[in-house]
């Protein structure tokens, strides 16, 4: 395993100098969910394929930018799956920017996850690793990252991020919204994922939803590349990640590409949306 944590430590750094360099502009072709890629997006998946794909250990990679999966070698142990760029849109405005990564043991199960870790390209290069040791914190200094320190979430956070587009809401989801800022949280919403996330857990805890809404009933966001792993991650530090009822862990996807309704947060909020979906 800590070779395949620094192979991503190793394309992190190719990406965060792409970012400061490369062309941010779209390219001509388009993800397997029909989305314009940035030029970005596709520098980022050669990278990280680049780079994982130099390891005896890695049977398969699953890239959120192609269809299908890709061999590597058959005699390997685990199949990564992974977001090159994470809310890659944003570098163009000059937010924080993310690389997820899953690595899987024998199937994209959420059950199979066996580890989870990101980075967030900000005004710091940070990474998280989260496995049965815990979630660490690394910061980028002259190309070595360094240990922070341990993250772990409190029972009750103060950050409310909620995602899709508010007309599409339910009723419920609505009422969960508008009665968690009721209590006093404070709206923190980039548009990124990562960035999001990761302020949630850096700051103790709180909640962020990307609900089914009328539009995408099944969500936006994908089990194997986004959901499974900040459900880990969320997990590991104490905290609880559901898709209204259902512990998201528990999921299997069908095809490499499904999306669910997820919640990450503290335990409180967690057990507040809880309550409300069972209405």
């Amino acid at each position: 395993m800590q070779e395949i944590y620094e192979a991503i430590k190793n394309s992190a750094i190719k990406i965060k100098q792409a970012i400061l360099d490369d062309d941010t502009k779209y390219s001509q072709t388009q993800n397997s969910t029909g989305d314009i890629q940035l030029k970005l997006d596709i520098k980022s998946d050669l990278i990280i394929e680049d780079e994982l794909s130099k390891l005896n250990s890695i049977k398969e990679l699953a890239s959120e930018e192609k269809e299908h999966p890709k061999t590597i070698n058959l005699d390997g142990k685990y199949l990564i799956g992974y977001d090159p760029l994470d809310g890659s849109s944003l570098v163009d405005v000059n937010l924080s920017v993310g690389s997820i990564f899953g690595v899987y043991e024998n199937s994209y199960s959420g059950v199979d996850l066996k580890s989870a870790i990101y980075v967030v390209y900000g005004p710091r290069v940070e990474l998280v690793i989260a496995d049965d040791s815990g979630v660490k914190l690394y910061r980028l200094d002259n190309d070595k990252f360094n240990f922070i320190k341990d993250i772990k979430l409190n029972n009750k956070g103060k950050l409310n991020s909620p995602g899709a587009t508010q007309k599409n809401w339910s009723k419920i989801h609505k009422k969960l919204i508008n009665d968690i800022f009721d209590e006093g949280y404070r709206l923190r919403y980039s548009g990124g994922m990562v960035p999001d996330l990761h302020q949630i857990l850096l700051k103790g805890g709180g909640l962020f939803s990307y609900p089914a809404t009328s539009d995408l009933p099944a969500g936006k966001l994908r089990m194997v590349f986004e959901v499974f792993i900040f459900a880990f991650v969320f997990e590991k530090a104490g905290g609880l990640a559901i898709d209204g009822q259902n512990r998201l862990l528990d999921l299997s996807p069908k095809h490499i590409h499904d999306t669910t309704p997820c919640f990450f947060g503290s335990t409180y909020e967690i057990n507040k949306v809880k309550e409300y979906y069972a209405r």
